[in-house]
């Protein structure tokens, strides 16, 4: 059994909590991977984050961005969150029931029976190219915010029209990410049990609101009017096509797969600020 663990860069508290789980989980004769960052802090050699894919459980130690970082790397793999702060969406887990949590995890993992559930994510596509997966959203956007960086959208789900004008930009959103930047925007909240993307205009001019379609459906945007347009995924940009472009999103064939209890979705969204 594999189990590699990703802290918080530059994070003494979530080092030491790094490094107490390692501890544990190998003198329990389980085999540990550290992330490159991780294990530096630590004098030993550490795992890029891209090769963890290969370990049996990978245990985020940080808040929702670290658990975002390490969801783009392992795949398939499932994910244990471990927050810092407030307990989130993604973090069950507090710091004070981390190590037994992890240790329960991996007894239930070398038996078999280690339960998780699975959430969607997004990816987008353009001529020659697909984005990274996305727990949170896509974002397609103008160069920059605000009315002199806007671009023109059209954009189409299943073909159909559904809005077109001047935006800052779309977001697709997960129901996992509708809490996060999606929120920030106006857009629908989504409870975890409903199958949905939420798309989101942007400061649009003329926009229509937002509006929630299925997992299965295919959303298709044109971008033009700009001189550059940007792919965000999970706030990174991934790409800068040159517009005009055209730019589908739909779900991921691999879900990210998120071990440990069951975040109280009412309770996390009573956090929210």
């Amino acid at each position: 059994m594999l189990v590699g663990i990703v802290a918080k860069r530059g994070n003494k508290r979530a080092s030491f909590l790094a490094a107490d789980i390692r501890d544990r989980l190998r003198e329990a004769d389980v085999e540990v991977w550290l992330d490159e960052a991780t294990a530096g802090a630590h004098d030993e050699s550490g795992h890029p984050v891209d090769a963890m894919d290969a370990c049996d459980l990978v245990v985020a130690i940080g808040g929702d961005g670290t658990f975002l970082f390490a969801a783009r790397g392992v795949g398939g793999t499932p994910i244990l969150g471990v927050n810092l702060g407030e307990v989130g969406f993604l973090n069950a887990l507090g710091p004070e029931e981390a190590v037994h949590e992890v240790l329960r995890e991996a007894v239930a993992l070398e038996n078999g029976e280690l339960s998780v559930r699975e959430a969607p994510r997004l990816v987008a596509a353009g001529e020659g190219w697909e984005s990274p997966a996305a727990v949170n959203e896509i974002v397609l956007q103008g160069p920059q915010r605000g009315r002199a960086g806007g671009v023109d959208l059209e954009i189409r789900v299943d073909g159909s029209l559904f809005s077109s004008g001047r935006a800052d930009g779309v977001l697709a959103a997960t129901p996992t990410g509708s809490t996060a930047y999606n929120l920030s925007e106006g857009g629908s909240l989504i409870h975890p049990d409903v199958d949905a993307i939420v798309l989101n205009e942007m400061c649009a001019d003329a926009g229509m609101p937002p509006l929630a379609v299925g997992l299965d459906s295919e959303i298709t945007v044109r971008l033009t009017g700009a001189p550059e347009a940007h792919v965000v995924v999970d706030g990174r940009v991934t790409r800068s096509p040159e517009p005009p472009t055209t730019v589908t999103v739909r779900t991921a064939d691999t879900p990210v797969r998120i071990a440990g209890p069951d975040a109280e979705f009412f309770e996390a969204l009573n956090k929210l600020e």
